[in-house]
Formats: structure tokens, sequence, C-alpha cells
């Protein structure tokens, strides 16, 4: 089945498109990858970015593998747009009949295609939250409940799995869970005082708590867990932790989590204060070179230099 790959980035996201698309190619990925932005135009898309006829611009990775950026105006935060971002995917001509998968720019595809072809075909496609699992009766979840059943929302308990907002691979017999994420997170974003409300980086800050025991903290994951507990007709199928390099395993999405992104990290200095290379910062560098070039042979160079030497400091400085 045809897959329409998807992602939103700005600001210097940018390098971590073009190390995901290099990633992409290098798992025999075929097909288009719609890459939401604001701001300018990637600088290492340069000329060969091309205008089309209905006003896109596209940008040929390979002869089997393009980008079509899509410039987007929007208040929200992009962490809450991804709903809103996909439907729009969905409704595009090219979309019928297709597999829609979306990924964060600071994660990377570290299997072959192939295999998340495989995994399509067992559901909604997700993966664990580092801080998974989050039991039935975890107050988090209760203070879903709470929130959505006085709005004829009804949430039922599926499982203690939770997961990570960062990837999501959907069929289109699967399609209502996007548009019941997007009503959820409409509501529970506009009670915390819009969408562009967020708590991380580049996000207006919480005023408070985020609702009961703060069940809102992560709003577009929170929001998606929230969609899963009210669509228990929709399969969804887990990997574990491990599959974003959270804990020892087979790494096949590796995320960076934080706003220490592998393209600003001092890999060196940082590890002298603890905080040694983690997998999704090797994988990252491994496919730092590739159909797209947005950084100098040189840069690349000392990046992994500085990761090889952080490597070594942190087998030998741990937290206390």
């Amino acid at each position: 089945m045809k897959t329409l790959f998807c992602t939103l980035f700005e600001q210097h996201y940018h390098f971590g498109i073009a190390v995901l698309a290099n990633s992409l190619c290098a798992s025999g990925f075929k097909g288009s990858i719609y890459a939401g932005f604001r701001g300018p135009l990637p600088p290492w898309a340069g000329d060969r970015v091309n205008m089309t006829e209905s006003g896109k611009w596209e940008m040929e990775i390979t002869p089997e593998v393009r980008i079509v950026f899509l410039l987007l105006e929007t208040p929200a935060h992009f962490t809450n747009y991804k709903p809103d971002f996909l439907l729009q995917i969905a409704g595009l001509p090219a979309a019928e009949d297709c597999t829609l998968v979306y990924c964060d720019p600071d994660i990377i595809i570290n299997e072959m295609w192939d295999y998340f072809e495989d995994w399509l075909t067992c559901g909604v496609a997700l993966c664990e939250d580092i801080n998974s699992p989050l039991p039935e009766n975890h107050p988090r979840r209760i203070g879903w409940r709470r929130f959505f059943a006085p709005r004829g929302m009804v949430l039922k308990p599926r499982g203690a799995s939770y997961a990570n907002g960062g990837f999501i691979g959907l069929r289109p017999q699967d399609r209502k869970l996007l548009t019941v994420w997007r009503d959820l997170l409409d509501q529970a974003t506009a009670s915390l005082g819009g969408k562009d409300v967020a708590g991380i980086s580049g996000g207006r800050t919480f005023d408070g708590l985020c609702g009961f025991a703060d069940c809102f903290r992560k709003t577009d994951q929170d929001l998606l867990n929230a969609a899963i507990e009210a669509c228990p007709e929709i399969e969804v199928s887990f990997l574990g932790p491990q599959a974003m390099g959270f804990l020892p395993g087979d790494a096949i999405l590796p995320h960076s989590l934080g706003p220490a992104k592998p393209w600003r990290r001092r890999y060196f200095t940082e590890a002298l204060a603890a905080r040694p290379p983690a997998i999704a910062d090797k994988v990252f560098w491994r496919y730092a070179t590739g159909p797209i070039q947005p950084f100098s042979m040189a840069q690349i160079a000392w990046k992994k230099l500085s990761l090889a030497a952080g490597a070594a400091a942190g087998r030998f400085i741990r937290r206390t």
C-alpha cells in the first residue's frame, strides 16, 4: 500500500528534516514526504526546489523520493497541530487509499521500510513513551476522563501503554482517530488558553496546573492517548520504549528528547557534565551524509570526533 510521510518543522529543525529524509531514502522508502513549515525554506534546499502549478514547493531527493514543502499559517504550536496537518494531507487527492505516517523532525528511521509496511497492517502504529506504562487508573488518565465526560466523550481504559506523540502511522480505515485527536486537542487547549500553549520549547507557558493531576502537561501525546481511549473500535499496535531508544534494545525510531538536539549538542563538554551521547545522537550522525547535505564534511567530521570523545568520557562519568 502507498504511504504518504508527513512531518512539521520550523527554525533550526530543518537540520532534523534533512537527516530524517536521508534515513528514509536509506530505508528503501519510495514516495512523497509532506513537510509543513513556517518561516523560510531550508538553506540546503537551494535551487533544487521547484514551484508546481498548484503552488507547492517540491524538491526531488532521489528519482524515487521527493519532499513537498507546505507553508503553514497557524498560531498553533506545531506540537498541537499534528492531527490538523495529517487531516489536511488526508484530504489531498493523492492521499486516497494511502497509509499516513507522521514523524517528528527529531526522529530517525533506523530500519528498512519493509518493516514499517508490515507494522502498519497491524493497526495504528505507535511507540511507547519514556514515561510508559501509565496504569489504567493513573491520575493522569482519570483526569482525561473527568474532563471529557461532561462534554459527551466517554473514554474507556485500553491497557497501560502510553504512546509518544512523535510517531503515528494510520491505515485509511483508522483516520477517525485523527478527527477525535484533533477535537480533544481543541477542547483541552481551549481550557488552557489556546493551541499555542505547550509544555515544550517555543510554546506559551502554562499558568498553573494543566488540568486535574497535570493531565494535559504534554498536550499532543496526552490527547493522543485520550483519543485512543475514545476509539475502542480502532486497533492499535504498540512497540515498546526500546523502539525510540528510551531503553536498551532495537531502536528503529531513535528519538532525541528535550531541547538539546544532535545538531546543537557539544558532546564532549556535555559528557563531562554527565550528559553522554544517546543512541539517537549516534544514529543521527550516521545519516548526516546522504542525498541531502545540510552540513559540510568538516562539520560532520568534527561532530563525529566530539561524539566519540563524549561517548568515551561518558563511560567514566556518571551522575551522582
